[in-house]
């Protein structure tokens, strides 16, 4: 899936879909609060209620720079918490390469945060140690975030994520440490949304007079335009991230800026009375 923003392209490089396995990210998004939501079918969720999400990256190119945006969740991965995510052997590295991507050719790789499912292919097993996937790029992190998952990344699961996928592009000399508004390029900049984690962001293009947004996990879900206090398990602050969701909502409704969710699809933000729904452009 490819869009334009004016001379800005991206590209959606999916790794993983799901259709009803996401309960436990979003527990009050039941089958029956999303019937309630027509627009989400049958793009976002089945005529049953139950939602359509995926893990994927983003490609974007500008006229001088190949960055990709999230990395999924990367193989040979031990210590999480979902079953199926660890040991795994997927071709996301094949299917970057056959959409005219090779890993050598990305030149800047950014995570929104540093979440295991956006992490993940940061680094690939080489002959037993984790080196950086993508050789010829910089690597940039969030300060804020970078420093918040160093300090606490406690449980076993989020230090697995932190010494596997992180750890090794630091030690590597790659990474580069960012604030949340820093701009990228000309046409790049990038927007704190805290939240869902201490130092989230969201990317913000602007191209020829056309505006893009990723998102990044303000909300995993288009029913969270609907009901901003939806907040996901995995939000550190959900007060935060529900007043995070209403601001940045706000700011691209009613607009013709193309958004695009960390795990779903493309679309223009409307006002919906004291909320916001989704228009699908898939």
């Amino acid at each position: 899936m490819q869009w334009n923003v004016g001379r800005v392209r991206i590209t959606k490089i999916v790794e993983m879909e799901t259709v009803g396995s996401t309960r436990f990210i979003l527990p009050l998004a039941t089958n029956e609060e999303i019937q309630k939501l027509p627009w989400l079918i049958p793009q976002f969720a089945t005529e049953e209620g139950r939602l359509k999400m995926s893990i994927h990256s983003f490609v974007v190119e500008t006229s001088s720079r190949r960055i990709i945006v999230d990395t999924g969740l990367g193989n040979d991965k031990q210590g999480r918490k979902v079953p199926t995510w660890n040991n795994r052997n997927d071709p996301f590295l094949d299917t970057l390469t056959a959409a005219g991507f090779p890993p050598d050719s990305i030149d800047t790789v950014l995570c929104t945060h540093l979440h295991v499912d956006h992490v993940g292919w940061n680094t690939k097993l080489v002959d037993g140690k984790w080196v950086p996937t993508f050789a010829n790029a910089r690597y940039l992190f969030g300060k804020t975030e970078y420093d918040y998952w160093r300090d606490h990344s406690d449980e076993p699961d989020k230090r697995a994520v932190f010494d596997d996928s992180v750890q090794p592009i630091t030690d590597a000399g790659k990474a580069d440490l960012v604030a949340g508004d820093a701009r990228l390029s000309d046409e790049i900049i990038l927007i704190p949304t805290p939240g869902h984690s201490p130092g989230h962001m969201s990317v913000h293009i602007r191209s020829e007079g056309e505006e893009g947004l990723l998102t990044g996990d303000v909300a995993h879900h288009p029913c969270q335009m609907a009901h901003l206090g939806w907040s996901s398990t995995a939000d550190s602050d959900p007060r935060q991230s529900a007043e995070t969701r209403r601001k940045l909502f706000a700011r691209f409704a009613d607009t013709p800026a193309l958004v695009i969710g960390g795990h779903f699809g493309a679309g223009h933000i409307r006002r919906d009375g004291d909320a916001f729904r989704f228009v699908s452009l898939e």
